[in-house]
């Protein structure tokens, strides 16, 4: 059920049950329970003019004063013609036919409707005191006009029990469509909450892309640097050297363009299904640390390992996935704060003890030649946001030896 349904049904607006004042203009469904109703009023009066002319009435239309009979004609007019009204102002209607249904026989029946609709859309206490109300000018009617056929209490009883069925009825009608409101509210309530959930989850999904991408972009442009560095200080380097070079610089430039067009291919997306999503590329792991490693070296940096990982293979894919992005972003800031360090990796750990993951580089101890590589400053932040999903804990900063040291302990169930 969405929102646009509401239209149909003006009555489960809401305040529409408190104030039909305030309900949307009328709709067919009214138009035809009002004509319903005025028709049946009509036919009341219809009934109990013709039981009048009958040699033995059942209707006390004839009893009384003989003023009565106009006067009750008129009243029965003017309450079969407020019906009309009854949707907008149902408390003033029951309040105005009070004095005029003293006397009223023909009036009766439209009464009962405007006290139905009171019923309906007011609170419980106002439809009780014009009930009680219209009970004790329906003790005036039974005395100045007795019903033929019964006596004065036999006729207050049934009278009592047809105002004590109007009264049921419309608190079944009310509490019906009290419950029909909030079941609409809490389908609206619900459809806003699912359309809140796939929205954080798409938000999700592309915070986790990007910080991917972040690690990706930041390590591949630095080693771009890295490399057009060294052609920038060595113009005599061998044609061999300066080919190899480009080489790297031109892979990296066309590896940099494919992952940015992932990445804002995902980032544009906004639908949810799947033709509509960018498959995820194979993620690194643990064993894809030497490769990167590797890399480095080729790029000009010192970088050592040591690995004493014991059975690496059954390390969890995110808690391998979790060691190479540290790693990558240690030597990804040794690029860029500590050039021409050494760097130190060291990797240690088991099933049950968890997993080390350390990067440590000397501090250095004058600037870096040449333009600086610009970096975000929110490496470290998101290196520790994925350590902390991972339940585990993160160290990083200058040691007593004046080392910067970048360690993190990853949780490795046994």
């Amino acid at each position: 059920m969405t929102s646009a349904a509401v239209p149909e049904y003006p009555w489960l607006l809401p305040g529409a049950l408190a104030s039909p004042a305030k309900a949307a203009r009328r709709t067919t469904r009214d138009w035809l329970v009002d004509t319903l109703c005025f028709l049946l009023a009509v036919g009341w009066l219809l009934l109990a003019v013709d039981d009048a002319r009958s040699p033995q009435p059942d209707i006390a239309l004839n009893a009384g004063p003989a003023w009565l009979v106009p006067a009750d004609l008129v009243v029965g007019v003017l309450a079969c013609g407020a019906l009309w009204f009854r949707r907008r102002w149902p408390v003033g209607l029951a309040v105005a036919m009070l004095p005029l249904t003293l006397g009223s026989v023909t009036a009766a029946l439209a009464v009962l409707i405007i006290l139905f609709t009171v019923v309906v859309h007011r609170p419980f206490p106002v439809a009780a005191a014009l009930a009680g109300a219209n009970l004790v000018t329906s003790m005036v009617i039974n005395q100045l006009r007795p019903d033929p056929s019964m006596s004065f209490w036999l006729a207050m009883i049934w009278t009592a029990v047809i105002f004590g069925l109007v009264m049921a009825w419309g608190m079944f009608v009310r509490a019906r469509r009290q419950l029909v409101l909030s079941l609409h509210d809490r389908a609206e309530r619900a459809e806003a909450e699912q359309q809140l959930r796939v929205a954080q989850a798409r938000q999700l999904e592309r915070t986790r892309i990007a910080r991917e991408m972040h690690d990706v972009l930041a390590h591949r442009i630095s080693l771009l640097s890295l490399h057009a560095g060294a052609l920038e200080f060595r113009p005599d380097a061998p044609p061999e050297e300066i080919a190899r070079a480009a080489g790297v610089i031109r892979g990296s430039a066309h590896s940099v363009l494919q992952d940015l067009r992932e990445v804002i291919g995902v980032l544009r997306t906004d639908g949810d299904g799947a033709e509509s999503r960018v498959p995820d590329r194979p993620q690194p792991t643990l064993a894809d640390v030497p490769a990167l490693i590797e890399e480095c070296r080729a790029a000009g940096m010192r970088v050592t390992l040591s690995d004493e990982v014991a059975v690496p293979e059954t390390v969890p894919a995110a808690v391998g996935r979790s060691a190479y992005r540290i790693v990558q972003e240690g030597l990804t800031n040794a690029r860029k704060h500590a050039a021409g360090t050494t760097v130190a990796v060291g990797l240690a750990g088991g099933p049950g003890d968890g997993l080390t993951v350390e990067v440590r580089n000397r501090w250095p101890v004058s600037d870096v030649p040449g333009p600086a590589i610009p970096g975000t400053g929110t490496g470290l932040i998101g290196i520790a946001e994925r350590v902390n999903l991972a339940g585990g804990r993160l160290e990083h900063g200058r040691d007593d030896s004046g080392d910067f040291r970048l360690a993190a302990w990853l949780p490795w169930p046994a």
